[in-house]
């Protein structure tokens, strides 16, 4: 699966726990983050912060490396006597190590830049100060419809193509209807389901949304398979109503929906 905004919630958070104010080991085996990498090393990690699906890491107090997965990044722990491949960009050594591969963007900027990468940012679920308010406003005047809305960053922040699928169905929202014919109560209904789905994501660490009720057992002791109610479950019958699943394609992106659940 693509990462979306709870992954990037759990390694910021990941990070921070593993690396605390110790002197952080830094390389780059593929070659392509030298120079980045020579000026992180042997700094420490003064702060960790995750912003919808973008990473700022800041080390001792001033240089902020900006990360974004895209779509096939992964950043995940490893053991310190891994040795790293040629495809990782970046090794982070602390009490483990870290391999960054594949990410749309990795790179140094200045405090400036990463202050303008979020405010062009919408509200992000799984940052506290942020308002349901804020994601209603966004969608006030918009006619497109909502599953692609959602994918929008400047709308809501950390909402990838799983989450969209799966929240709607859980409040039984048509994926084409237009984004502003949603009712206030169905907005902030999106943006609670938003929340709530989000940080059940980071403390699982994966995505899962099929609930106690329907599965008959706890989220965190469901298998891949069991864990979700529409993605990619495309001809098979609905968990809640055995309908057939559909797919559509919206902005390019595929969606899937349950035609019972989610009328038009």
């Amino acid at each position: 699966m693509v990462p979306e905004g709870h992954t990037i919630h759990r390694l910021s958070r990941d990070l921070r726990s593993d690396f605390g104010a110790e002197p952080v080991g830094a390389s780059s085996p593929q070659g392509r983050f030298v120079n980045g990498a020579n000026l992180i090393s042997g700094a420490t990690l003064s702060k960790s912060e995750a912003w919808g699906k973008h990473l700022f890491l800041t080390f001792s107090e001033e240089t902020i490396l900006h990360i974004h997965l895209g779509l096939i990044g992964k950043f995940r722990p490893q053991a310190l006597e891994h040795e790293p491949s040629d495809t990782v960009r970046l090794r982070l050594e602390g009490s483990r190590a870290w391999h960054l591969t594949g990410p749309q963007k990795c790179a140094l900027i200045p405090k400036e830049e990463s202050l303008r990468i979020i405010d062009d940012l919408g509200p992000d679920p799984l940052r506290r100060n942020s308002k349901w308010e804020d994601f209603a406003f966004g969608l006030a005047n918009r006619k497109t419809p909502i599953a692609i809305s959602l994918l929008d960053q400047s709308v809501i922040a950390g909402v990838g193509n799983v989450y969209r699928a799966e929240f709607l169905f859980l409040l039984g929202i048509h994926p084409e209807r237009p984004s502003c014919d949603l009712t206030k109560a169905e907005l902030k209904d999106l943006w609670q389901v938003s929340v709530s789905q989000l940080r059940q994501g980071v403390r699982l660490n994966r995505i899962v949304t099929v609930s106690q009720i329907d599965s008959g057992t706890s989220p965190g002791r469901l298998k891949a398979e069991d864990a979700l109610y529409v993605y990619k479950r495309e001809g098979q019958p609905c968990r809640r109503c055995s309908s057939s699943i559909r797919v559509t394609k919206l902005a390019g992106r595929s969606c899937w929906w349950c035609d019972r659940c989610q009328r038009r």
